[in-house]
């Protein structure tokens, strides 16, 4: 596996053909009077070409605005990736968002998405963040994930997380521990 920067120029849609971005989804973490509970919640999330065409339009505004993608590559192929974007924000400017972390269905469970979490830590700990902010994905899988990883509740939400993604988790990690 093969871990680097990608530039502006390196996200087009054909980046992803070789990327499965799919996910079966049983049970999720909801919020019910302020507390996190499981509950049944089915669906499988498939991304075509439309959702890829707005991916890739993503992260060239990330990479343009300062921010960093990180993709991870097996046979000079795309099959994980993450970045961060480059806007401070919280009470007192601590947090930088990792707006995504995908692995491919078909390299999951290989240490991609550690990997690539951690490369995300770095450059936000290199950029003087305080935390990693993640609205991420309420599935019961992707929380195992983050737990794992380190990821708390935030203290803070950020509102245009919330309201982009209501049902997602305001996680935050603490980048106080990673060495520069």
């Amino acid at each position: 596996m093969q871990y680097r920067a990608l530039t502006q120029e390196e996200l087009t849609l054909s980046l992803f053909s070789s990327f499965i971005r799919r996910q079966v989804v049983r049970q999720c973490y909801r919020k019910m009077n302020g507390v996190f509970v499981i509950q049944d919640v089915s669906f499988t999330e498939d991304w075509g070409e439309k959702e890829y065409r707005y991916l890739t339009e993503c992260l060239k505004n990330t990479v343009g605005t300062g921010g960093a993608v990180f993709g991870a590559f097996f046979d000079d192929r795309l099959k994980g990736f993450a970045s961060l974007e480059n806007l401070f924000f919280g009470s007192k400017a601590q947090y930088l968002e990792l707006s995504s972390l995908h692995v491919s269905e078909d390299m999951r469970r290989k240490g991609i998405g550690r990997t690539l979490f951690f490369m995300a830590a770095q450059a936000a700990k290199e950029k003087n963040a305080k935390s990693l902010y993640i609205s991420s994905h309420s599935a019961v899988e992707t929380q195992a994930f983050y737990r794992a990883m380190g990821c708390v509740e935030a203290k803070e939400y950020n509102p245009l997380a919330v309201k982009r993604e209501p049902f997602d988790c305001q996680l935050e990690f603490s980048l106080s521990g990673l060495a520069i």
